[in-house]
Parts: structure tokens; C-alpha cells; sequence
């Protein structure tokens, strides 16, 4: 009664958007970050200044996506091109890197500040799956995932998490390559036929059909059910409540 094929023994997890309520924290964070440096930019080359939209360009180009991903895929769809730089470059320096260090500082501030809400329909759906016997794993490119699930009370819940970490130790790709979910489902001892993927990213549902997983979930929580199922999500959402009873 879980919504999901018979087939299906293990649940993969996206974090932000999904289990909790940071996917605005992030689209803040990402907004005040590239706006301060289209800002400078705007300044010094004297062209207008055309803000970071937290809607569309968050969506589009960053959601789901490792961070210096995001930097390069935002950065392109302005035709800006960056030096890559050094994973220490000081926050705010005009490289990928230094750009990413100075979003991943302001979001770590907003979280501080504001704390970490999970979904309630959703903590219940994952409590439904761990009580069918079924297995689960958070997937995220977040390599802040371990904090906020701890800090949403909400880590107790899954057997495994393949997060921005484990993705650089491994050398996994992001989203939306299918890497990190293959990752997930390996770590569970399920093939992809076996799992269900579980986002609210454009980029992660791409990702859940690259991998031809046995269900891919589209979570909607931006009206953008339409972009999602033609990205590869094969049922969509508002809240994975609405699972709950499926058969």
C-alpha cells in the first residue's frame, strides 16, 4: 500500500525538497550569492545587471546538481565562463569554486538561523517503508546532508546516505548522470529494477531515468509537475502522503 511495484524493495531518497524544507533556503542562498556577484560584474563591465531568478534559474540549472555544478551550468546559460580555482579558494573569489564556497557559506548561516523543517507527509511515508521491510537511502548532492538530516531529527530513518562526500570520494558524477542513485541502490543491495527514486529536481529525475529504476517519483512542490514527468518521472506528486495507500 506504498504506491510503488511489487518489484520494488528499496527506496532512494533525495533530500532537499523532498524530505525537508531547505529547497528555499538553497534557492536563497544560491540568489543572494549570484545576484552580489552579477551585481559586481554589472558594475565593472557596465552591462545591465539581470538578477539570479529563485524560481526558474534555480530549477533549471542548480537544483539537484553537485555545487560546482551549478556554478558552471548557471554561469553558461549567461555565456560567463569562470576559472575553475581550488576547492580552498576564499569565498567569493571569481572562480567556480570561490563562488560555490561563498553559497555554501550563506546557506550554512540561513540554516543556522532558521533551522531544518522535514515534511511531515513525507517522514510518515518513509516510517511506511521502513515498516514494510523495505530498505532506504538518502541520495543528495548536498555535502551538508548528514547535518541537516540530524538537525531535521530524521537520520534515524535510513540505512545508508550517498551525499556530496561520498560522491568526491568516489569519483561518482551528479545528477542528472545516474551515478549516486546506482550508488544508493548497490549500498542497499538492490539493482535499479528493484528501487524507486524518490525527487523534486528536474535533474534528479533525469537521473532516475537514466538509471532505469524500477519507479521514478516526481515530488512537486513548485507547480512544475509538467517539466517533471518529461524529464523522466513516471508518477508525480505533491507530498509522498498521497502514496500512501496506493497499491
Amino acid at each position: 500500500m506504498l504506491g510503488l511495484p511489487n518489484q520494488v524493495r528499496a527506496c532512494l531518497f533525495d533530500l532537499d525538497g523532498v524530505l525537508t524544507r531547505t529547497a528555499k533556503v538553497h534557492a536563497a542562498a544560491w540568489k543572494e550569492m549570484f545576484d552580489d556577484y552579477l551585481r559586481h560584474r554589472a558594475q565593472r563591465d557596465g552591462t545591465p545587471f539581470a538578477p539570479f531568478d529563485a524560481v526558474h534559474d534555480y530549477d533549471a540549472y542548480v537544483d539537484g546538481r553537485p555545487r560546482a555544478d551549478g556554478v558552471r551550468t548557471f554561469l553558461a546559460s549567461r555565456g560567463l565562463d569562470l576559472p575553475e580555482g581550488a576547492p580552498d579558494d576564499p569565498p567569493g573569489t571569481e572562480t567556480v569554486h570561490g563562488l560555490g564556497t561563498r553559497k555554501n557559506d550563506l546557506l550554512l548561516r540561513r540554516l543556522r538561523e532558521d533551522g531544518v523543517e522535514a515534511y511531515d507527509g513525507s517522514v510518515a511515508y518513509v516510517r511506511a517503508v521502513r515498516e514494510s521491510g523495505l530498505r532506504r537511502a538518502v541520495v543528495s548532492s548536498s555535502a551538508n546532508c548528514r547535518a541537516v538530516l540530524d538537525a531535521a531529527g530524521i537520520a534515524d530513518l535510513f540505512d545508508e546516505r550517498i551525499d556530496g562526500a561520498v560522491a568526491k570520494a568516489r569519483h561518482l558524477r551528479g545528477k542528472p548522470e545516474p551515478d549516486t542513485y546506482l550508488a544508493g541502490a548497490r549500498s542497499l543491495g538492490a539493482e535499479p529494477g528493484e528501487a524507486a527514486v524518490f525527487e523534486d529536481a528536474l535533474a534528479g529525475v533525469e537521473a532516475g531515468r537514466a538509471g532505469r529504476f524500477g519507479l521514478v517519483v516526481g515530488v512537486d512542490r513548485t507547480g512544475q509537475a509538467d517539466e517533471l514527468r518529461r524529464h523522466g518521472a513516471d508518477v508525480v506528486v505533491q507530498d509522498l502522503s498521497e502514496l500512501l495507500g496506493r497499491r
